[in-house]
């Protein structure tokens, strides 16, 4: 079994620099020394100790991702950009789904601590619960995403970074398209149970109907999930309220919905209504998903900069394992419009 000497005998480099790549330490390294390394270790089959690297460092080469539920798109396009970031670093995530159940977030946050992990991405949590506090406390470094900075971030050892889109840009943004459109009678559909990110996204969208004069009472539409939150059922969710949507009256001619794959459901219930999008309804989604533009109508959405999100949070959360010293940071993320064909023409 090939050994870190053997790796810089073939690589044609000192130990010394193998050991800079495994523990990350590549930013002075010129990027054909860093390629020839890594080719050395693939043809020798060499994988580095981790359990030998934990016991020298404190921690493991890992950092863990806590999300509702992978089967949401949004988490799991979420999960892909952070591995992708992570592995760069040369950092493997591990992933938890909890289904927003306290719970299930102690056994996690135990499950990191018992493997050395010393950092953990919280998605879409609400992050000032008891159990994370403690955490921190404990000496766990993390980063919030798609939530707004806690009120009381450092103080009582409880230190963060927070990384989100602008959530109230976004609900803003996809009210002002729908009413460049001609869209005057809008709604924004979501899911019962409120998360500050939807909050913000609601927040956005009453501004913009408001700013224009065409508030009224029961624009925001509820879907009620048989779980908490309904992170696992957002395209049925979508779906079974669009039945209630095609019964009202005025039938609204714009719609805001709280995700793609939710704003996916709805497009199917309305063409099973017999109601036409977008010439009929028009719908915006949130989060630019893979299949928004797979669908048809292809869904327009608000899109968040994913990919430069987690590099922002990988590399924060590793600066911070290194340097718990350093002080918390809010990064927030101007969301874009991306637009396709379920919003008609003005």
């Amino acid at each position: 079994m090939a050994n870190i000497r053997d790796v810089a005998k073939h690589a044609g480099v000192s130990v010394s620099t193998v050991s800079n790549v495994l523990n990350g330490r590549t930013d002075q390294m010129r990027a054909e020394t860093l390629e020839r390394i890594q080719q050395s270790m693939q043809t020798l089959n060499y994988f580095p100790n981790r359990v030998a690297q934990q016991l020298k460092t404190g921690h493991a080469k890992m950092i863990g991702l806590l999300v509702p539920s992978i089967v949401n798109p949004s988490f799991a396009a979420l999960a892909r950009e952070v591995d992708l970031a992570a592995k760069k670093r040369l950092y493997r995530v591990l992933i938890g789904n909890t289904y927003r159940q306290v719970e299930e977030e102690e056994a996690f946050l135990d499950d990191m601590f018992s493997h050395g992990v010393r950092g953990i991405i919280v998605a879409a949590c609400d992050i000032e619960k008891p159990h994370f506090v403690q955490a921190a406390k404990q000496g766990m470094m993390m980063v919030n995403y798609d939530g707004r900075m806690p009120a009381n971030v450092e103080s009582d050892g409880f230190t963060l970074d927070s990384v989100s889109m602008d959530n109230v840009d976004a609900g803003r943004m996809a009210a002002e398209h729908l009413i460049a459109r001609g869209c005057r009678t809008l709604i924004f559909a979501t899911v019962a149970g409120m998360t500050p990110s939807r909050a913000h996204k609601i927040e956005g969208f009453l501004s913009v109907v408001k700013q224009h004069g065409l508030y009224r009472e029961g624009m925001i539409v509820e879907g009620q999930a048989m779980a908490a939150y309904g992170d696992t059922e957002m395209t049925e969710l979508g779906r079974a309220l669009a039945q209630k949507i095609g019964q009202q009256s005025p039938l609204p001619d714009g719609i805001v919905a709280i995700n793609d794959a939710f704003g996916i459901g709805l497009m199917t219930g309305l063409h099973q209504a017999g109601i036409n999008v977008p010439e009929q309804i028009s719908i915006v989604g949130i989060d630019n998903i893979s299949l928004s533009e797979l669908v048809y109508p292809g869904l327009t959405s608000i899109m968040p900069p994913l990919k430069e999100m987690a590099e922002v949070m990988v590399e924060r959360l590793i600066d911070r394992i290194e340097n718990p010293a350093l002080a918390p940071q809010e990064y927030l993320f101007p969301p874009s419009l991306v637009t396709r064909q379920s919003v008609r023409e003005a």
